[in-house]
């Protein structure tokens, strides 16, 4: 049964009414600091820690909790004779429950400009010592570390006259070592991202994800799924505030991030299509409108049942576009008033509404890949080669036009699935050519995949050619342009294929596989 309670809470919520509860239960309160002074102001009896430790608070509140009647309490087992003969031979008292949730760490680091001292100020030390003793007794103590916790408990009490179960207790006891674990990580990573320069691997890798949904399923019907959430101050999909439609599948958000990622390539505005999470549609307009229609043109068949993304407010005119087939998803940084009026008439439509996209275009941590028994870490890929201001590797410089269809088909290829070839005008996609073992494949799978005549038309492929047969077959469809990384023990003969068909060619020295 609970006889007494320590509270010495950061968030408030929900604590008054708790404690009240409590104290009408018979329950003692023990409490410290500006909790102590809230329970008092809200007429609930409550005995400061000072007072019952009799050893004050001190270094301006760094020094409250960390005391053997107070740990003694906490960590005594009930049905240990020595343990209980020792806290009765030093006056100490058995603490049954503790609520106790820590300094705010989280909100004070995502302040903007906040102070390296602030921050360590705000890292909590007696909160997670009280909890964690308490969880390791947890037999005979209960923690609550969540005020969501609180009527669940309360519930529970009433109804076993003051007892709390222990399948209760040890739940709560694993969510305490679970939110404490997290709490150290965001101090860990908050130190690493101040006394390091350029990011470095640990030897221990530890990241900080909450549970935001569970999902309905994953990749397919009979795998479980759920999306966690990490504390970055960079791009975040899962902050995306859902305006209508059905829940996000696991298949959404993938395909959301890709056509997200895509359409933060540029700077003009965009419109990106993803289907299977990869690229069908992508086009640059005037307006959000003409980007859709060329992007919804380029592969029609593909944009059904699609995920589409916009670098740009999404207005009326776009939505009239939108609702004329079938879509999943759609993201953007802004939606109109009238467009989400227009939208609500496909109500299946799922609207996500990023409205930092532009300001935080690069996702924080690290880009996580799992394998078997463990994970690979590498940067993100924010390499941006300026393909306006280099010159060709042939003897035929390409054209201003060229170039800027070469920039956005080299923008694209980067988020195709490799290997990839994707044949381009300045201003959209014309075939993309996806995932094949034979990098001459994907050339003629891109041009098998376009709906108009692609004569004149550019190809960008995001790794070497091998053979010369790619420069071939890309000659064949009327290509007059090509960008890719070099690299390959071929490459002058590569190039010698491109001068015999008056070519040009730039090569970037940079490799973009999308594995």
């Amino acid at each position: 049964m609970v006889k007494r309670a320590l509270i010495s809470v950061s968030d408030k919520r929900g604590v008054i009414d708790f404690a009240k509860e409590l104290s009408a239960m018979g329950v003692e309160i023990l409490s410290t600091g500006g909790t102590a002074k809230a329970l008092r102001d809200a007429g609930i009896a409550v005995v400061e820690v000072s007072d019952y430790t009799g050893f004050p608070e001190m270094l301006e509140g760094r020094l409250k909790t960390l005391h053997p009647k107070i740990h003694g309490g906490l960590l005594a087992r009930r049905s240990n004779a020595k343990d209980m003969d020792d806290i009765k031979r030093h006056d100490i008292k058995p603490i049954d429950m503790v609520v106790v949730n820590l300094y705010p760490f989280e909100e004070t680091i995502s302040k903007t400009n906040v102070t390296f001292e602030d921050a360590i100020e705000n890292i909590d030390i007696g909160g997670p010592t009280m909890l964690r003793a308490a969880s390791k007794n947890f037999q005979d103590v209960a923690v609550v570390v969540d005020p969501d916790d609180y009527s669940k408990i309360m519930d529970e009490m009433k109804s076993s006259k003051g007892e709390i179960g222990r399948e209760t207790k040890l739940n709560l006891a694993k969510k305490v070592f679970a939110h404490t674990a997290r709490y150290d990580t965001l101090i860990a990573d908050y130190l690493t991202g101040v006394t390091e320069k350029e990011p470095s691997f640990p030897e221990y890798f530890t990241t900080s994800l909450k549970r935001v949904s569970v999902l309905r399923y994953g990749e397919n019907p009979q795998q479980k799924a759920a999306i966690y959430k990490e504390r970055t101050n960079g791009l975040s999909l899962p902050d995306a505030k859902v305006l209508q439609g059905k829940e996000m599948s696991f298949n959404n958000y993938l395909d959301t991030h890709s056509a997200l990622m895509l359409a933060l390539e540029f700077d003009k505005k965009a419109c990106a299509i993803i289907k299977h999470n990869n690229p069908c549609g992508v086009a640059l307009g005037d307006t959000a409108a003409e980007a859709f229609k060329k992007a919804e043109k380029a592969d029609p068949i593909s944009a059904f049942g699609g995920v589409v993304a916009f670098n740009t407010a999404v207005d009326a005119a776009t939505a009239k576009e939108m609702t004329e087939i079938f879509l999943e998803v759609v993201i953007a940084p802004s939606f109109t008033k009238d467009a989400i009026e227009i939208f609500s008439k496909k109500p299946n439509i799922r609207l996500l509404e990023l409205s930092n996209m532009l300001e935080k275009k690069k996702a924080g941590s690290w880009d996580m890949k799992r394998i078997a028994g463990g994970m690979l870490l590498q940067g993100w890929d924010y390499s941006s080669e300026d393909i306006m201001s280099m010159k060709a590797v042939t003897k035929r410089q390409p054209t201003k036009d060229e170039l800027e269809a070469l920039s956005f088909a080299w923008k694209v290829c980067k988020h195709v699935k490799s290997n990839a070839v994707v044949y381009a005008f300045k201003d959209r996609t014309a075939g993309i050519g996806i995932g094949q073992t034979k990098r001459v494949y994907s050339a003629k799978i891109g041009a098998m995949n376009a709906t108009e005549p692609i004569k004149g038309s550019v190809a960008a492929s995001d790794g070497f050619f091998p053979f010369r047969d790619g420069i071939d077959v890309l000659h064949e469809m009327g290509v007059t342009a090509v960008v890719q990384p070099g690299g390959s023990v071929k490459d002058s003969e590569v190039i010698q294929a491109a001068d015999e068909y008056g070519m040009a060619m730039i090569i970037t020295g940079t490799r973009h596989f999308r594995h």
